[in-house]
């Protein structure tokens, strides 16, 4: 049995957990920092990056605490790696840098978008290779099939914005507040999911690729005509955005064979309405729909412990010299689409 230190830093939460590859979470440690960018409706990165230096060793060390460890044994550090915020990737990739080189220890640096990926792994032992994934989250939304720890092929990508930066800027325009996906989806509870007229985009099309763009203009306008309540918006919005992962997933689901289940993973995983679209598409194609509980959807450093003890089972470790990336697609052989440029 491997014993992973993980560390997450990647946006705006802190995170130390110590994870065993057979499954265990010994501790796990997390602090948000959403006061501190509330005021500006959104993430400031260079206030993230600050908050990431203040807190991650204190961290680390009650992780440590809590589990009843020394760093001497744990048997490697997994820090996130990228993509996301580089000074906040550096942060953690840095300090997984120095203790591994103190401990003497290997390092794993780990993709963050291969975490949430294996993430259902970690709460779910029965689930197997391959799956249709559906990640979606702030920055990404797509559908990858994993074949294996480090064995991705990107299916379908947004052309524009992702779900959960729609959810976002969404929460912006109708001014519900920061984080905006649960806040939406709070109003939306209140709200009649028929009442506004919005738009589907790609609903139906060949193609098989996501986007959210022209919805949030079709919310703004929306919300400038004065006719509708917040709460109406922000439920037409939600299930406007859950038909149409749902319609690309199910065009997805048509043309693959020998997948074990359909998994979905990242922060739009959390919300409710999103899960029961996928339950019923999953069921209509005899899979199992596998999401992982909520607060492993949204970023923490406990699938990064265990996405390093994947890749630690693998053989998988890194140098120390290692770059932290902004960007780091999963399938870097995927054929750029139009319009998603560097997000692809």
């Amino acid at each position: 049995m491997a014993l992973i230190l993980g560390i997450e830093s990647s946006c705006d939460e802190t995170a130390a957990a110590l994870v065993t590859s057979d499954r265990q979470i010994l501790a796990h440690r997390l602090a948000g920092q959403e006061a501190a960018h509330r005021p500006y409706g959104g993430v400031v990165p260079e206030i993230a990056a600050r908050a990431h230096v203040e807190i991650l060793v204190p961290l680390v060390e009650a992780a440590l605490a809590d589990a009843g460890v020394s760093l001497a044994q744990v048997d490697a550090i997994a820090a996130t790696a990228g993509p996301g915020l580089i000074g906040g990737v550096m942060v953690g990739l840095v300090t997984g840098k120095a203790l591994a080189h103190a401990a003497g220890k290997p390092l794993i640096a780990v993709n963050h978008l291969e975490g949430h990926a294996l993430s259902p792994r970690l709460s779910d032992p029965d689930l197997d290779f391959p799956y249709l994934l559906l990640l979606v989250s702030g920055g990404h939304c797509q559908l990858l099939l994993v074949e294996g720890v480090a064995r991705y092929r990107r299916l379908a990508t947004t052309i524009d914005d992702a779900a959960g930066e729609a959810f976002d800027k969404t929460a912006k325009i109708l001014g519900l507040g920061f984080p905006g996906g649960p806040a939406v989806e709070r109003a939306a509870a209140l709200g009649d999911a028929s009442a506004v007229p919005l738009p589907r985009p790609l609903l139906g099309s060949a193609e098989p690729h996501f986007s959210f763009a022209g919805l949030k203009s079709a919310v703004v306008r929306a919300h400038e005509t004065g006719k509708y309540r917040i709460e109406d918006i922000a439920a037409s919005f939600q299930q406007a955005v859950v038909d149409c992962l749902v319609d690309r997933t199910a065009r997805q689901l048509g043309v693959l064979s020998g997948v074990s289940a359909l998994v979905v993973a990242g922060g739009v995983a959390a919300n409710q309405a999103v899960r029961i679209g996928l339950l019923s598409t999953a069921s209509a194609h005899d899979l199992r729909l596998i999401a992982p509980p909520l607060w492993l959807c949204t970023d923490n450093a406990a699938m990064i412990g265990w996405a390093g003890a994947e890749r630690f089972a693998a053989g998988l470790t890194d140098p120390l010299d290692v770059a932290a990336r902004p960007r780091w697609p999963l399938d870097p052989l995927a054929e750029a689409v139009r319009g998603a440029g560097v997000k692809a």
